[in-house]
């Protein structure tokens, strides 16, 4: 049985929006921390889709002491 799940491009459009949406409501610089405890999802995934939205453009990241700091463009 295979325990890894497929997700559609829709569902990860769908979730790059909560994440987009998360870091306009936090109004401020955040981590890829604070994204996955508010989302409930492992630190990999939320930056993973952090990336995402960085290379479309909707947001930036800056590099600071081995975080990484996320806010909107």
């Amino acid at each position: 049985m295979n325990i890894h799940r497929y997700i559609t491009m829709q569902e990860n459009s769908e979730f790059n929006r909560k994440i987009l949406s998360m870091v306009k409501k936090l109004g401020k610089i955040t981590t890829t921390t604070e994204i996955a405890e508010k989302l409930k999802v492992s630190w990999n995934t939320a930056e993973k889709h952090l990336l995402e939205l960085a290379l479309e453009g909707k947001i930036s990241r800056l590099k600071k002491a081995g975080v990484n700091l996320w806010v909107l463009r």
